[in-house]
C-alpha cells in the first residue's frame, strides 16, 4: 500500500487504485456517520475533493491522489459509515479508480514513511 499526507491508503488491484483512509484518519474523525460517495465514471484531477465524511467531530473532505477516472463505489459505507472505523483499510474502502500512469504512485510514502509521518 501507498499513503498520502492526507491520512489516504492506495493499494494498486490489477489496472485499478483502490482509495480508503488510513486507521489513523478514522480514529481522529471519531464516529462516522455519513458518507457522500462520488459518481461512477466521474473523472477527476489529483487534489479535487471526490467524497465527503461527516463524523461526530467534523467532516471531511477525500482528495482524488491521482488523476482517473472512478469506476467503482463502496455503496456499503452509504449504508453502514461505521465500518470505516471498524475497518478503515479494509472493507471500509472508497473508491476504485482507473489511472492512467501507474508510475505516479511511485511518489507516494510506504507504510514505514507513512508511521513516521503520523509519529
Amino acid at each position: 500500500m501507498k499513503y498520502t499526507e492526507e491520512h489516504e491508503w492506495l493499494r494498486v488491484e490489477g489496472d485499478l487504485v483502490v482509495v480508503g483512509i488510513t486507521d489513523y484518519a478514522a480514529q481522529q474523525l471519531g464516529d462516522v456517520v455519513f458518507v457522500e460517495l462520488p459518481e461512477v465514471e466521474a473523472q477527476v484531477a489529483k487534489g479535487d475533493e471526490v467524497c465527503v465524511i461527516e463524523s461526530v467531530k467534523a467532516a471531511s473532505d477525500i482528495l482524488a491522489p491521482v488523476d482517473g477516472e472512478i469506476v467503482e463505489v463502496n455503496e456499503a459505507l452509504v449504508d453502514n459509515p461505521g465500518l470505516v472505523n471498524e475497518d478503515a483499510t479494509g472493507e471500509a474502502w472508497f473508491f476504485k479508480m482507473k489511472i492512467d500512469d501507474a508510475g505516479v504512485l511511485d511518489a507516494f510514502m510506504d507504510e514505514d514513511e507513512y508511521k513516521d509521518f503520523i509519529t
